[in-house]
């Protein structure tokens, strides 16, 4: 009897796991693509991500947040990757675009791919996953200052980079 309970325990657990694993996936992918700009990498530094959860998962150490803690394992190694490798390319969209969604806009995209990694970290988790400065903060592991100064960078470098002026960016960018 005691072994079926313990099979029970592990069957939850796996259970949540794959809960998280579908639920937060997509958008960890997304946010690490939209750092280095190479989907297989994306999906190398998700999955990695998604890997050192579940090796932890079940264990003496839990997460009150997972999807939290694995987009912010994913986030720090991301921006790592692309500061050590350096490299910049076109960017494609991650998901082909279903009904009722708009297909991204090639030049924005290029022109974030053109930011430095925390930069593009930043606009990433604040504009694109439409998280609050406090939250990409935490993810980052920086103050939310921090974060302010990289969206403003971040902000002043697009509306070079499309031609627009500095208002018309943050007059729609402010939160």
């Amino acid at each position: 009897m005691h072994e079926s309970g313990g099979e029970n325990v592990r069957q939850r657990d796996q259970d949540e796991f794959e809960r998280v694993f579908r639920s937060a996936y997509a958008a960890v992918l997304r946010t690490a693509y939209l750092v280095l700009q190479d989907r297989g990498r994306a999906e190398e530094v998700t999955q990695d991500a998604f890997l050192r959860l579940y090796e932890r998962w079940g264990g003496a150490v839990t997460y009150e947040h997972p999807q939290a803690w694995v987009r912010r394992v994913a986030v720090r190694d991301a921006i790592r990757r692309a500061r050590r490798e350096r490299v910049v390319s076109v960017m494609a969209p991650v998901d082909t675009p279903t009904t009722g969604e708009r297909p991204p806009d090639i030049d924005l995209l290029r022109a974030v791919g053109g930011l430095p990694p925390k930069q593009r970290a930043a606009v990433a988790l604040h504009y694109l996953e439409d998280l609050p400065v406090s939250e990409v903060a935490e993810l980052m592991e920086v103050a939310p200052a921090t974060v302010r100064q990289h969206l403003f960078k971040a902000r002043s470098h697009l509306a070079e980079r499309l031609g627009e002026s500095m208002e018309e960016v943050t007059g729609n960018a402010h939160r």
